[in-house]
């Protein structure tokens, strides 16, 4: 099966050594992302739903780049640092998303890159 990286400016670089998304066949696997502005590489400056904003913005370009929308997620990963963001970051996702929803699991870390709040992580099947 051929691998075929997908790439975007709608999105922020990786900074390392990884693809903003990976085709492989009919499915498109997305790697996390966190809130930085796609044009600085920065992190957005602003409350936890200004980054988690950020975030699916961001995966929702990065998804453009590969032909494909956020509602042709079949699971998503959300890292967060706080749990207690639980109930801001659902809302925030159902402007993102229609139902059926993907599948999803959320994870409590302790630090994520460059002092992010939340990154999220997405599988689409075309």
């Amino acid at each position: 099966m051929t691998r075929q990286i997908i790439s975007t400016d709608a999105a922020p670089r990786a900074i390392g050594p990884y693809s903003q998304a990976v085709r492989a066949g009919d499915t498109v696997y997305l790697s996390g992302q966190i809130p930085l502005d796609p044009t600085t590489g920065e992190l957005v400056q602003g409350d936890f739903a200004t980054q988690a904003t950020r975030v699916f913005e961001n995966l929702k370009a990065v998804a453009a780049a590969a032909g494909c929308e956020l509602d042709d997620a079949v699971r998503i990963t959300i890292y967060l640092t706080d749990l207690e963001r639980f109930p801001e970051v659902n809302a925030i996702m159902a402007q993102y998303f229609r139902e059926p929803y993907p599948a999803r699991v959320t994870i409590g870390v302790a630090s994520l890159p460059k002092g992010a709040a939340v990154e999220v992580d997405a599988i689409l099947v075309r």
